[in-house]
């Protein structure tokens, strides 16, 4: 993902609003690291269009409440897989 930095943290910010998905998962879709989707939706959008980065920073600020949740699901997840190949 070639664009101007600016055209790309549009992108990401309607992409993260969209699907209401991490900077990790976005970063995963547009293929770029997790450092530049957070830079361009977090320090460029907001002098783009502050509304649509307001309006990310919710979902980001939800993810960010809710990762703990994510993390003990994977790790439980992980330990079924574990537990079943055992068997």
């Amino acid at each position: 993902m070639h664009n101007q930095p600016n055209e790309r943290a549009i992108m990401l910010g309607q992409y993260i609003l969209e699907h209401r998905t991490t900077v990790r998962a976005a970063a995963k879709q547009f293929g770029i690291s997790k450092s530049t989707v957070h830079k361009d939706v977090s320090e460029r959008l907001p002098y783009i269009k502050p509304q649509l980065a307001e309006e990310v920073r919710e979902v980001l600020l939800q993810n960010k409440q809710e990762r703990h949740i994510r993390g003990g699901l994977a790790t439980k997840q992980k330990y079924a897989r574990l537990a079943a190949g055992r068997k």
